[in-house]
């Protein structure tokens, strides 16, 4: 049976969001552990996070609770730090009795906890850890975000079928796993479909600033698309580039893009790119999260932030399925995760990866709307 966002909509509680060890009787409470960086210099990240999964459990709580107990949410800042995360989930286990644990946010932070957490046997799930290490370290370590091969495939498929493209340049981030990953995985699928790469070239990331010599090379070859794999920021001064040079590929990209809108605007106009999430998705329990975020927050959710909820709310309803902490019970219902979330219709392979749709994002008069959802085939 598919699960359901079910608590959007109810009424808020105060949460207890404790610092150390709980004060409420383990008979009376279910102990969730959460590690997030909520301070330093990926912040922005670890508090969008935390701030969906602090939304999640006091929708819960507020809806009776877990197991007809309430849960506690036992979190620490890592701050983006290793030795940080180590400490803090270590205290999570040994001190404050955590059942399961959400977390931590980025890949570096996650893949050091993740053999802490099969060494103690609790079931672990990340909103937005990305790298490909993570979930095979054990069976009990789950992500809620797609791995970056995945969309690197379903944004050549979308190229390849959806804009009918024939010839594809790509310009990646010779320094950056993120960029070089999506890059090969989309260079892959589009040859295997029968279409022509006329543009592989790759840019020093943080140092490059100007990419027109590359850029005239693309010019030359004049693809149909650009897939540009890179973060906002840089894709933003590619884009500019390209712009002036009078390039007319219509420009792609994954999840980094998110935020390219802030810094850029007509060079952009007419892209596509990868993201887990749309602010004009019409589907109810969305505009639902969308709406409770921002009375909660005062602040509009972004992708972190709805993938935050699914974590959480996916480790949840698996101890509610499960019907007790019990770590293999627990491990077993995530595997059968059949749930519609706020970043899609979530089931998991048998590496812990979701299966799940894309939502892929297109500028138009200057505004990221909804394209359509797409899955690899």
């Amino acid at each position: 049976m598919k699960k359901t966002a079910l608590f959007l909509i109810l009424s808020m509680v105060v949460l207890t969001f404790a610092g150390c060890g709980g004060a409420a009787e383990e008979s009376n409470t279910i102990r969730i552990g959460t590690i997030a960086p909520t301070t330093g210099q990926v912040a922005v990240y670890g508090q969008a996070v935390d701030q969906a999964v602090r939304m999640a459990v006091k929708d819960v709580n507020a809806a009776g609770g877990l197991l007809d107990k309430q849960i506690e949410l036992i979190g620490y800042d890592n701050k983006g730090d290793i030795t940080e995360s180590v400490n803090a989930f270590n205290r999570l286990v040994d001190n404050d009795g955590i059942s399961v644990f959400i977390g931590a946010v980025i890949s570096s932070t996650t893949l050091t906890i993740a053999p802490l957490a099969v060494e103690a046997g609790i079931p672990m799930i990340s909103a937005t850890a990305t790298n490909l290490e993570i979930t095979p370290v054990g069976d009990n370590i789950f992500r809620a975000c797609f791995i970056d091969p995945y969309q690197g495939v379903v944004m050549a498929q979308f190229a390849a079928e959806e804009l009918k493209a024939k010839r594809v340049g790509i310009l990646f981030n010779t320094a950056d796993d993120y960029s070089t990953g999506l890059a090969d995985s989309f260079k892959a699928e589009f040859e295997a479909a029968g279409g022509t790469i006329t543009n592989f070239e790759g840019y020093t990331g943080g140092q490059d600033k100007d990419f027109k010599s590359i850029l005239t090379n693309v010019k030359t070859e004049a693809p149909d698309v650009l897939f540009l794999p890179d973060y906002y920021n840089t894709v933003s001064l590619i884009a500019e580039q390209a712009k002036e040079l009078g390039i007319e590929s219509i420009l792609i990209g994954g999840d980094g893009w998110d935020g390219v809108l802030g810094v850029t605007d007509g060079a952009v106009e007419g892209a596509y790119y990868a993201s887990h999430f749309a602010k004009d998705d019409p589907a109810e329990n969305v505009q639902a999260f969308i709406t409770e975020f921002e009375a909660e927050t005062g602040e509009m959710p972004n992708s972190f932030s709805a993938l935050g909820y699914d974590a959480a709310m996916i480790m949840i309803e698996a101890v509610q399925t499960a019907g007790s902490t019990d770590s293999d019970a627990v491990v077993a219902a995530l595997q059968a995760t059949d749930y519609e979330g706020i970043t899609g219709h979530i089931q998991f392979d048998a590496d812990g990866n979701p299966v799940k749709s894309i939502s892929i994002i297109h500028v138009v008069n200057g505004v990221d709307t909804l394209y359509g959802k797409f899955d690899a085939k």
